[in-house]
């Protein structure tokens, strides 16, 4: 199985939409705070600039200054007005500053008792208005404004974040029936993907493409089992004269009974390898529910063929090393008996002249684990990567082989739910293990 870990398509668009929202909004928020506190400052200047007139204009023995009064505490400004050198009245709270005579005439900026306050003067009429307003007062109204703002967008955000589930979605309905209906083919199903209409742009050239491929793989299954019939045919012909020539020279030679029968027995498991070969080509592996198993013990079918390749042990002096015991599961008899075969003639023929093999077969976790290793001269990392590979022989060997032993051994395991390892053996050549569950 891959590494690699998925990703939802629905999970990064509403990821990416709300945060391209959310940079906005940021953004927004950040030019909201500078033209707010530009918009606060000029207001808060003219309001200063009135306070000013309406300190040169008013009658203090009327005691008319009351306006001006609340003005002031409302927006946290000290006054004073100043006739030559005598301070004729003040704002109730004027701590922070005293009279002084060099301040310009305008708006300007002070930093005392570490605070930035904005102050105006105005001269008229032999009269001194002098204002200051910490610059705090002005930024706490921004930014009162701005969080207020502020809560709005999340409200906004969280409205979206719901809606762009819903919509994003429902958009995804048509992405989700494909990749549906591409998930439910197999074999026996191969035709055309139809999508509802009408059929997102992105997904049309896609499913052009997947059809036609799907047309092509339909037309390669086709002519496939085509081959595999007339494969068939050809095949077990000569394997049926072969047998009614037995059944002559039986009746011909009744003192060579049993070596006719010997061979009878060999063309017998040879046709039915044939058909269970053919059959193998046309089985899908992920689909083992649709071979034929029965209770079967793996230990006498290793002895089996042991004993078919008894021959070629003694013509090798191979030195063969079983250690077995009984292991019962649901297997294919002739599928399983080619496989371990195979296994078996590939480690021989691999094998030096009076060379080892080591077949071992044990029981571990619920799972029967079959292993063969054979001596042999070594293999590189490269070599080991290709083995399983249809036709694949290693170089500078002058055995002779059809390079199919593995991945045929490789699907018939698939099959049956197993595994298959390959990887070098301590004693010099190759290590295949199989591994099958059996319960």
């Amino acid at each position: 199985m891959s590494d690699k870990k998925s990703i939802s398509l629905q999970s990064q668009l509403i990821k990416t939409s709300l945060l391209s929202a959310i940079w906005a909004g940021a953004i927004s928020l950040c030019l909201m705070l500078g033209f707010g506190l530009y918009h606060i400052m000029n207001v808060h200047d003219a309001l200063m600039d009135e306070v000013a007139d309406m300190l040169t204009a008013t009658d203090l023995t009327l005691k008319q200054d009351e306006q001006i009064d609340e003005l002031s505490e409302e927006f946290d400004m000290q006054y004073q007005l100043i006739q030559g050198s005598q301070v004729l009245t003040t704002s109730e709270q004027h701590t922070a500053f005293e009279h002084q005579p060099n301040l310009k005439q305008g708006l300007h900026y002070q930093w005392r008792d570490g605070a930035l306050w904005r102050s105006y003067a105005l001269q008229d009429d032999g009269l001194t208005v002098q204002i200051f307003q910490p610059m705090k007062t002005r930024l706490r109204e921004t930014l009162q404004s701005v969080l207020g703002y502020a809560g709005i967008l999340l409200i906004v955000w969280l409205i979206q974040w719901l809606l762009l589930h819903i919509l994003i979605k429902r958009q995804l309905k048509v992405l989700q029936l494909f990749s549906k209906q591409i998930a439910e083919k197999n074999v026996d199903d191969l035709q055309a993907i139809v999508l509802p209409e009408p059929v997102l742009q992105e997904l049309e050239p896609i499913q052009t493409q997947l059809n036609f491929l799907l047309s092509r793989l339909d037309q390669a299954l086709q002519a496939e089992q085509r081959f595999t019939s007339d494969a068939s045919h050809e095949l077990r012909s000569p394997l049926s004269a072969i047998q009614m020539r037995l059944q002559v020279l039986k009746r011909k030679y009744p003192n060579i009974q049993q070596d006719l029968l010997s061979i009878q027995h060999d063309v017998n498991r040879g046709t039915r390898v044939l058909e269970n070969l053919l059959i193998l080509a046309r089985l899908d592996p992920t689909q083992s529910e649709q071979l034929d198993k029965k209770q079967n013990d793996l230990e006498q079918m290793s002895l089996q063929v042991i004993d078919a390749l008894q021959p070629f042990i003694e013509e090798k002096q191979i030195e063969l090393k079983l250690q077995t015991q009984p292991v019962w599961f649901a297997m294919n008899a002739e599928l399983m008996f080619s496989c371990l075969r195979n296994l078996v003639d590939n480690a021989i023929r691999y094998s030096p002249v009076q060379g080892q093999v080591k077949i071992d077969l044990t029981v571990s976790a619920q799972q029967a684990v079959w292993t063969i290793e054979n001596q042999g001269a070594g293999l590189t990392a490269a070599e080991l990567q290709r083995i399983g590979e249809r036709f694949y022989r290693v170089l500078g060997t002058k055995t002779q082989g059809s390079g199919l032993g593995i991945s045929i051994a490789q699907k018939i395991v698939q099959l049956h739910r197993g595994q298959l390892s390959v990887k070098a053996s301590e004693l010099g050549g190759l290590k295949v293990q199989l591994t099958f569950p059996i319960r």
